[in-house]
């Protein structure tokens, strides 16, 4: 009797994911000090139903993790190397921008959606910024973790 092998792709998964969850993770810390400083961490709590600043930085970095997995399954691939982990991050960054501040949150606290003010454009910012951390360190970690 023959034991099937896993294919490259399920193979690499494992990898790919923890990969991902440490530059999410990684992304998510400077994005979170961000938002800290614009005093946002008490509307990230507000998803589930609090205010606590701390709550609110466990939410945020439980949805780093969770979005830096979510990168490697779909880009993980292709984000191997800086050039392509740093442009694929970003706009990563772009689409939760548009996904989680303009549409997910707002509608989640009642709020208007596709609002586009001051906070929006910083929310912006600090999405680009959690992406390319998040690109980079993938891309860096990754090979790392193949190889050894």
């Amino acid at each position: 009797m023959s034991t099937a092998s896993a294919s490259p792709i399920t193979a690499a998964l494992p990898t790919r994911l923890v990969a991902g969850v440490l530059g999410g993770l990684a992304g998510g810390v400077m994005f979170g000090i961000l938002m800290q400083m614009m005093g946002m961490m008490g509307m990230v709590a507000m998803l589930i139903g609090s205010e606590s600043v701390a709550l609110g930085w466990l939410v945020h970095l439980f949805n780093s993790a969770l979005f830096g997995a979510i990168y490697a399954v779909l880009f993980g691939a292709r984000a191997d190397r800086l050039g392509p982990g740093a442009g694929l991050g970003m706009c990563y960054g772009v689409i939760w921008w548009v996904l989680g501040a303009l549409l997910i949150m707002p509608a989640w606290l009642g709020m208007a959606v596709f609002q586009l003010n001051a906070m929006a454009w910083q929310s912006l910012m600090g999405h680009l910024i959690y992406g390319l951390i998040l690109g980079v360190v993938y891309a860096v970690v990754r090979p790392r973790m193949s190889r050894g």
